[in-house]
């Protein structure tokens, strides 16, 4: 890896979202990450940046009012439930979470300013289903989604293109962005899985019709099915969309070792996944799921080492 070729956001302050003990989307993900990452020898060559907060006029780019008070409302009442399963929320959740979204917008800048030639967001809360109008599995705001409108209002990016190969379907980023031509969303996962969307036939709504694609995946799929669904279907879109950015999701939860999905790959599947994408346009990833401590901190290096290579 080249020397400060590669942006990465990460900031103490997002340890302090904390879940009840024993939920799996824990401040020990991203501690595991940079313990790895320190011994593995990568820590000293990426080009820290600490992030700031995004605004509300960002958050409301994508997300409505209703929703971003009633998160602001509940951290500052001392935090609780955000959905009616498993997204929780305490005092200092809403100024991590629009921290979180602020890292992929300081990431856009140095990627599209050619400061870096990738940036990697690890950060929490994830927000991949963080619909339009409500939080839900983990997610209080819908991170990449900010991000893709803010390259396309702040740095005038026509097409913006959203990859997410997390296990479970990002419902969130098509909810938002279903009905809009000008971001194509590509999502292969765990189908049927939760949040029970995804699948072949969701292809977007009115102007937006076939800039949704779905490749839903039978549990226990591994690395051969991927890269085949990459190399006939992902890399040809995008090539012919010609996007000005492309925002990746990326979980890691589709390993084999992790508690939450049931799929078959390896910490060298995600390396082949960004190998196969990494040239088609400039690329700010940003993490979502991830539950087993060491295969995420594994899987992120590899991706990492890749987008340089």
């Amino acid at each position: 890896m080249t020397k400060n070729s590669i942006s990465f956001f990460y900031d103490d302050s997002f340890l302090q979202h904390k879940p009840p003990v024993g939920h799996p989307e824990r401040p020990d993900r991203l501690s595991s990450i940079v313990r790895h990452l320190k011994l593995c020898g990568l820590w000293n060559v990426l080009n820290h940046r600490a992030p700031t907060a995004a605004s509300d006029d960002h958050v409301l780019s994508v997300h409505t009012k209703e929703h971003l008070e009633t998160i602001r409302q509940v951290c500052e009442s001392g935090g609780g439930m955000l959905d009616l399963g498993d997204t929780h929320a305490v005092r200092e959740s809403f100024e991590v979470a629009t921290r979180a979204a602020g890292s992929v917008l300081n990431a856009i800048d140095d990627v599209l300013n050619g400061q870096v030639t990738a940036a990697f967001c690890a950060v929490r809360p994830p927000g991949h289903h963080a619909e339009r109008d409500r939080a839900m599995g983990f997610c209080l705001f819908n991170n990449v989604a900010i991000g893709a409108r803010y390259a396309q209002q702040k740095h005038g990016k026509e097409r913006v293109a959203i990859l997410d190969w997390d296990v479970h379907h990002g419902n969130g980023t098509q909810h938002i962005f279903e009905a809009d031509p000008t971001v194509l969303y590509i999502s292969l996962h765990q189908y049927p899985f939760y949040p029970g969307t995804g699948a072949k036939n969701e292809r977007g709504i009115g102007k937006g019709e076939g800039y949704t694609m779905n490749f839903p995946l039978s549990a226990g799929t591994g690395e051969e099915k991927y890269i085949s669904v990459f190399k006939d279907e992902i890399v040809p879109a995008l090539s012919k969309y010609r996007p000005d950015l492309l925002i990746i999701s990326a979980g890691f939860d589709a390993h084999r070792d992790d508690p939450l999905g049931g799929m078959e790959l390896g910490e060298s599947s995600f390396s082949k996944m960004t190998e196969l994408v990494k040239d088609i346009a400039p690329i700010v990833s940003v993490l979502e799921g991830g539950y087993h401590l060491e295969a995420l901190a594994r899987s992120v290096e590899a991706h990492l080492r890749t987008l340089d290579c």
